[in-house]
């Protein structure tokens, strides 16, 4: 065993320089330094054609799915969100049924995080796919399978996510962002009903009726509109930015510490907070079914649960044509994935 700091050793071997004639020492003194510059700046070049094609490959991706106003439907996928019969299947289903939903589907760009997510996504043959950057991830962390509720590889997870929508508005392109747990039932834009100075408009997990109150009200990441501009660049980098100082935090935690701090207000980024009435989720259920647009399976921490209750969602709003009023059903299994 060996105690103390252990000394580098260089893996390149170089014969020593002649002595004779007197001139050759000093160029092959030259030509080792030069070999030297030449292997740095071809690791620089690398790096940077390599950042520089991921770059293009966002841009062209984004470029396909943007709609004539450069807006995009946006979701992250895992190996795990993208098995067969899960919420990747789900989430697609609910764009095909729903009511003004299909002609969206052209515009939603699914971006998987694995390989195996990116070749199911591929397969779908429906939607448009991006993979994201294996470089981005270092190689070192396999976020594949299921990510438990604020297990370390969920908050890794929900941060990655974070930098690739910050790097969207960079691009010059807004954004309907929705976690895959979210179903469409409807075309939400015309209940977005955005005026032309808002910058965010965001959902919650239970809205206390005043879609203004940003600070009252306990933001939720799941499902939100950004529209690019100068302001929510800088909101983004900042957020991504304080994952630094905000160990054990997930990203939605984050951004609603940001928000009663001031950053919003000092930024000048614009919020409106949307109704549960027409964004409707598991916390907080809309009184109205028929206003519904979009139910999310929030408030739950297994996606096996969220499978199951989100099927019955499905199938509950399949009937609502057929009756005068509507009961959700209730979100038994989600209600059981606490005690697990």
């Amino acid at each position: 065993m060996v105690i103390g700091t252990k000394q580098a050793r260089s893996s390149i071997k170089w014969p020593p320089c002649p002595h004779w004639p007197p001139f050759a020492r000093e160029h092959c003194a030259l030509a080792r330094f030069v070999a030297v510059a030449a292997v740095c700046l071809l690791l620089v070049a690398g790096t940077y054609c390599t950042a520089r094609a991921d770059d293009d490959d966002l841009e062209a991706a984004l470029r396909g799915a943007a709609d004539a106003n450069r807006t995009v439907i946006l979701s992250v996928l895992n190996k795990a969100y993208a098995e067969e019969d899960g919420l990747l299947d789900l989430f697609v289903e609910g764009l095909r049924r729903g009511d003004g939903t299909q002609r969206l589907i052209r515009h939603v760009l699914l971006v998987a995080m694995d390989r195996p997510a990116f070749r199911r996504c591929r397969s779908l043959g429906s939607v448009r796919c991006y993979r994201f950057p294996p470089a981005a991830t270092n190689g070192t962390d396999d976020l594949s399978s299921e990510q438990m509720y604020m297990s370390g590889g969920f908050i890794r997870m929900m941060w990655r996510r974070i930098r690739l929508l910050g790097d969207v508005l960079r691009h010059g392109y807004s954004f309907v962002f929705t976690d895959l747990d979210v179903i469409w039932l409807k075309n939400p834009f015309p209940s977005l009903n955005r005026t032309r100075d808002e910058d965010l408009l965001i959902s919650s997990d239970r809205f206390n009726g005043l879609p203004d109150d940003y600070l009252g009200n306990e933001l939720n990441t799941g499902f939100f509109f950004v529209a690019t501009s100068n302001r929510t660049v800088a909101l983004f980098d900042e957020w991504h930015a304080a994952r630094n100082q905000s160990a054990g935090m997930k990203e939605q935690d984050v951004l609603n510490q940001m928000k009663r701090r001031g950053a919003f207000a000092r930024l000048g980024v614009r919020t409106r907070v949307l109704d549960t009435a027409r964004f409707s989720g598991f916390c907080q259920d809309s009184r109205d079914a028929r206003q519904v647009t979009t139910v999310h399976a929030n408030c739950c921490r297994t996606m096996r649960a969220k499978v199951a209750d989100l099927k019955t969602v499905l199938d509950a709003a399949r009937r609502l044509n057929r009756t005068t009023e509507l009961r959700w059903p209730a979100h038994s299994e989600c209600a059981k994935s606490w005690s697990l």
